[in-house]
């Protein structure tokens, strides 16, 4: 900014005039890179390849009662599985390179909870039904996957499911079938090189335009690389 100083002198005037330092240009904004949800080729669920639970602070599974509008919409029961061959899963005593599956069956309640909208269904497009984590998946190592066995006998096809990775959310989505039926079990699993830190509010559920948050075994956040910056 100029700033202008005038002093008044017989018959003369002097004008002076001084300069300030220009202030810096403002430190640009730092902004979140978002990236495109990219789509994930999903594997069948073979039980065969799991190993023992772990047992935390509610046992070897959590169950949660999903509910909405003060109807129960189902139910979700998750755990946690070391690879096949480990007959006692023990947190903190399992080597570094233990990869941990995530496992969790979501049940439809049996009587029809969903509501017709006032121009009828026909008028209406059908909302989403999937699940999800609704944050990062720390440690997530790509291996992921459902049931196909449920698919096809609650939704009426094997590949009813598509999976995607949200920048770190993953989700289930039902892309196929025939819809899911009442009383049916889906069963979803992902892998992490990270450990359950407990049970947390990490999952949601949405069917019929009723979004449920769930909670269920969840790793921690991903520690930063030494030296590295946030």
């Amino acid at each position: 900014m100029m700033r202008l100083a005038s002093f008044a002198l017989p018959g003369i005037m002097f004008a002076l005039a001084s300069c300030g330092s220009p202030e810096p240009d403002p430190a640009p904004t730092p902004t979140a890179t978002i990236t495109a949800p990219r789509t994930l080729v999903g594997a069948d669920l073979d039980l065969s390849t799991l190993g023992a639970k772990i047992a935390g602070p509610q046992g070897s599974e959590v169950e949660t009662v999903l509910s909405a509008r003060n109807r129960q919409i189902g139910t979700l029961v998750s755990y946690v599985a070391c690879p096949a061959g480990v007959e006692e899963c023990r947190l903190g005593e399992m080597p570094e390179d233990t990869v941990y599956t995530y496992v969790h069956a979501v049940t439809l309640a049996e009587q029809n909870y969903g509501e017709e909208a006032e121009n009828g269904p026909e008028t209406v497009e059908a909302p989403p039904t999937l699940f999800r984590t609704i944050r990062k998946a720390a440690g997530f190592n790509q291996s992921i996957g459902y049931s196909t066995a449920d698919a096809e006998a609650v939704l009426g096809d094997p590949d009813a499911i598509s999976i995607s990775n949200d920048n770190g959310s993953l989700i289930w989505r039902v892309v196929r079938g025939s819809g899911w039926k009442p009383g049916g079990t889906v069963t979803f699993w992902w892998q992490s090189t990270l450990p359950p830190q407990g049970p947390d509010e990490a999952y949601l559920f949405e069917v019929d335009g009723n979004q449920v948050a769930a909670t269920g075994p969840f790793p921690p956040e991903d520690k930063p690389v030494e030296g590295s910056r946030n």
